[in-house]
């Protein structure tokens, strides 16, 4: 297996048993609620959770790999090529995996909440936020582990 996918097997094992996790799903108004579930030193492992409406900016994984799956609702990722926005619709039991460079948004535009299962490698140190102008995106900051979340 390849490391994209062993990111994604792992995102999918971490989903199928929600009793092992030792964070249960909580839900914030204010904001996207996240926890780590895991950390080896092969990856780590994250528990988001998604209100209706609920979305991230356009970011990074500061040179890290990663995949997620959706658990439970349905989120949609935003990506940008050649200038252009693609949309990409992840209902329940649905997983993408990604390289170090890939820039994403991700967002809950359904009725209910959506739970999913995010896994990195390497654990990640680093985050650049960009905002899409006139179809490029362009850097707006670089978030710190340890200092930004």
């Amino acid at each position: 297996m390849t490391l994209f996918s062993d990111l994604l097997a792992a995102a999918r094992r971490w989903a199928s048993d929600p009793g092992s996790w030792p964070i249960q799903p909580q839900y914030d108004t204010a904001e996207r609620w996240y926890a780590r579930l895991a950390e080896t030193p092969e990856h780590e492992v994250w528990l988001l959770t998604w209100l209706p409406g609920q979305e991230t900016d356009w970011h990074d994984h500061g040179g890290s790999a990663g995949a997620f799956t959706v658990v439970s609702g349905a989120l949609v990722e935003r990506t940008v090529s050649g200038g252009r926005v693609r949309h990409t619709d992840l209902p329940a039991g649905s997983g993408r995996r990604f390289g170090a460079h890939h820039v994403h948004s991700v967002a809950n535009r359904g009725a209910v909440p959506a739970i999913s299962i995010h896994v990195y490698a390497p654990a990640l140190r680093s985050m650049t936020r960009y905002r899409l102008l006139d179809g490029k995106l362009r850097v707006a900051e670089v978030e710190r582990a340890g200092v930004s979340w």
